[in-house]
This record gives C-alpha cells, structure tokens and sequence, in this order.
C-alpha cells in the first residue's frame, strides 16, 4: 500500500510537511515552520504526529524556513537518517537555521525576562541544534536520479522559486510518479532560472498561495524608483522589510539596472541582515542556477547585487545607528512579514514618521506585523509599546517568488495528461478553492484541498 499524508501547509500556507509511504518506508518532504497567528505557532510546539525515529529519510524542496524551521526539532525527536536537497539548499541551510536557532534562544531569553504566558519560555530549536541538523544534509543533483530507501528514486527539477528550490519528483516502487512541488516560481524573474516544465505526474502536490489572485504588471523598477526619488525629496527613510533569501537579491538587482540606467537617484542602501548578507554571496556564486542574463552579468565582471551606495550593517551597533541616522536613505531588513529581525527596530522608530515608506516585498500572512500593516493598522503593539502608524504603507505588487494563478495554470498545462490527483497545499482557503475551481473549470482534473493530517491512499 502506499499513501500520502499532509502533516503541514494544509490549509493554510505554512508549516511544509509530508510523509510518504509505501510498504514499510517512510520519507518526509520537507519538515517547516508554521508562521503567523499565535494558534499557528503553537503548532510548532505539538508532538510530531509520526515518529521521527521511524522515518527512512527526507526530502528537502527549499530553504525557506516554513520548509526547513522544524528540521532540527525532528533530529531532537529520534531522526536518524539524511536530509537530502539541492547544493544550494544546503547553503542557504546552513546560513538560514544557526541564525533561527540564535533568534529563538534571544526571544525565549527575552520572553523569560518580561513575562510570558509561558511558566518557562524555551526555543524551538537552539543554534547548536541547528548546527547538528546540519550535519545530515547531503547534495544532490538536479535532473539524475537517486536511488532512495523501499525502492523508489528521486530527482529534482528546477522550480524557479528561490535559489536552489526543486520539485521532488519520486518515482515509486510500483513506478508510478508522485511529484512534490514545494513552491513554484515565477517567469522571467532575474538571477535564477525559471521553474521547468513537467509533463507527467500520476499524483501532484501543488502550492496555491496565489491561487485566487494575480500579481499586478507594474514594472518594480519603475515603483523602486518612484520610492527612492521620493525618499531624497522628503528627506525620509525607506524600510524594506524583505525576505533574507530570494526577495532581497531582487532588490539589489532592480537597484543596479535603475542605476546603470539613470533612472533613480543614488541614495545609501544598507543591508542590515546578516542572513541576508551570507544568502546574497552565495547568489552570486550559484551559476549553476542563474539565468542567461546573470550569467553574463557575471562573465562580464558587473557587481549586479551590489549597487552603488550599498553598505553591508555588520554589528547590532551599526544597526541601531540607522535609528538615529538622517534621511534620505534605504535600510533593508529582515524579516519579510516584520514579526521578527532587525526591521522590527527600525520600524519602531520609523513608523511615527510621515516621511517614512515602509514598502513590503512579498505576501504576509494572518497574524503578522506585516499583514496589520499591509491592511491599514493606524496603530500597532511592537515588543510591548503602542506604535502610532503615520509612515506611507506600501506593497510591491509585482515582486513575488510565487506564481500566481494564471502562472500555475501555465505550469500545468505542460503536463501531457492529467494526474489522477492534484493536491493543493500552501494556501488560504479561499486561495485554494479559488485555484481548484479555475483548474477543474479549464483542465477538468481530480482536485483534492487535504484537510491537516488527512492520509489520502496512491492506488
């Protein structure tokens, strides 16, 4: 018999987790973080609904922390085996999870010390932790297959979300094809390849964060550039709260193309994430995941992630420094929903502001700061203090790692026959029922949205 369980992202867009079976070999896509409202990530506390100590391996699609946050909890709870993923996974891995370790640590300190509605606050998983689980990954290559436990395979295909994300295609023993999508990208995005065509799959999973809408065409060069200009007129700060992998090398790319052409104002830029600042170096060294355009951005000797006026922040010092600096400037900080991080203090001191921008760079979700912010919050409760909101509040609509509906439809009318079943995960509710309705209305396939531990069996 084989099945498919979703222990995660069901239902809601957080939290990646799924475990396959066939026989008696068990392997897990992805083990990540719920993220959001205070219920979901108490989730992240619960036991395991398998036991770690019985899984034959897992499998990694990305490096974002709702795919690989719970990573270290599932070594801490009896897991034995490997974590296989992509060679850039594994980089941005061991840059993403010792600095999740160290926040948790700090805000389980910080939460012991103030008060909390915990008898005794403890992190998830500490930066030692973080450093154990590292020690189980092992690279893999994309389009060749791996031999894995029970007799199945997997390869991974380019899925053009971030920097080395991967479908995990799997072939089963009885060889039919179970392809796991983690998070499809974007066409036509800078720095990285764009997300590969797949005909073929007898069970898929998909994400459908975006099911319901559809990114807007505005060019985020030309928002970019409206943005900074205003910035040097005001005198004011623009703070970018921008994910630490994928967002924020986009950001530096577009600034580099405005200023090559002349088209914005040359202000300081600073990078105030030390994540960041490891996950754009190791952009700039992954050819094997850049596009035509980078590629010969790269050969031609351009600094495309470096543009002018671009100062790293190294310290907490330099950091809280741009607190009490002057305008105009950039500072981009993670986190990229502003419930956590660096931009967390700059907001603080910004938000009272009307010179101030906050321009966010991708989707919040319920619960955060971010989402508060993004839905008009003319006050917010930050690390303890009422925060009176006067800055300018904006999206850029268009600067998304995730497809949106009509690019899912695209990515799926590769396929030469419909699955038996397509499986919607990482999305709202009313995300997901709207892209299951667009996809039985123009492809006529089986869709199922998985309920939270719901087992579906692979006949």
């Amino acid at each position: 018999m084989q099945s498919l369980s979703f222990h995660g992202a069901a239902q809601t867009v957080t939290g990646s987790c799924h475990l396959i079976q066939f026989g008696k070999t068990k392997i897990l896509v992805d083990c990540g973080v719920f993220q959001g409202s205070r219920q979901l990530r108490d989730q992240n506390y619960a036991p395991f609904p398998f036991d770690p100590s019985e899984l034959d391996l897992v499998v990694v699609t990305h490096a974002h922390q709702d795919h690989i946050g719970r990573l270290p909890k599932l070594v801490k709870g009896g897991y034995q085996g490997k974590f296989l993923a992509t060679k850039a996974t594994i980089g941005l891995a061991r840059i993403a999870l010792p600095d999740a370790g160290r926040i948790q640590e700090e805000d389980a300190k910080r939460a012991r010390k103030h008060g909390s509605r915990h008898a005794d606050p403890q992190p998830l998983f500490s930066e030692e932790d973080a450093y154990e689980a590292l020690k189980r990954f092992e690279p893999i290559s994309y389009n060749s297959w791996t031999p894995l436990p029970g007799g199945a395979q997997l390869r991974y295909r380019f899925a053009g979300h971030i920097l080395g994300s991967a479908f995990a295609e799997i072939a089963c023993p009885d060889g039919q094809i179970l392809l796991m999508g983690g998070d499809l990208g974007r066409y036509n995005t800078p720095i990285i390849r764009d997300p590969e065509t797949v005909d073929h799959a007898d069970y898929l999973v998909i994400e459908s964060t975006y099911g319901n809408r559809f990114h807007s065409h505005e060019d985020p060069r030309a928002r970019l550039a409206e943005v900074m200009t205003n910035a040097v007129e005001t005198g004011g700060v623009v703070v970018v709260p921008s994910f630490s992998i994928g967002r924020t090398q986009e950001l530096l790319y577009y600034i580099s193309e405005l200023q090559d052409a002349g088209q914005c104002p040359k202000i300081p830029i600073f990078l105030d994430s030390p994540m960041a600042v490891s996950a754009t170096q190791l952009y700039a060294n992954s050819k094997e995941e850049h596009d035509e355009d980078m590629l010969i951005a790269v050969s031609e000797g351009d600094h495309q992630l470096e543009p002018e006026g671009f100062t790293i922040v190294r310290d907490r010092d330099a950091s809280k420094a741009l607190n009490f600096r002057p305008g105009p400037f950039v500072v981009i900080a993670g986190s990229g929903m502003a419930n956590a991080g660096r931009v967390v203090h700059h907001l603080m001191h910004r938000l009272g502001q009307a010179s101030t921008q906050v321009l966010f760079t991708g989707y919040q979700a319920e619960g955060t700061l971010g989402r508060r912010l993004m839905d008009g919050a003319d006050r917010v409760k930050m690390l303890g203090t009422e925060i009176s909101v006067k800055a300018t509040v904006d999206k850029l609509n268009s600067l998304s790692a995730h497809a949106d509906q009509d690019e899912i439809l695209k990515w799926l009318g590769g396929f030469r026959r419909a699955p038996k079943t397509t499986f919607l995960v990482h999305g709202e509710p009313d995300a997901q029922h709207g892209l299951e309705a667009r996809i039985k209305a123009d492809l006529g396939w089986n869709v199922e949205i998985p309920a939270m531990n719901q087992s579906f069996e692979l006949s």
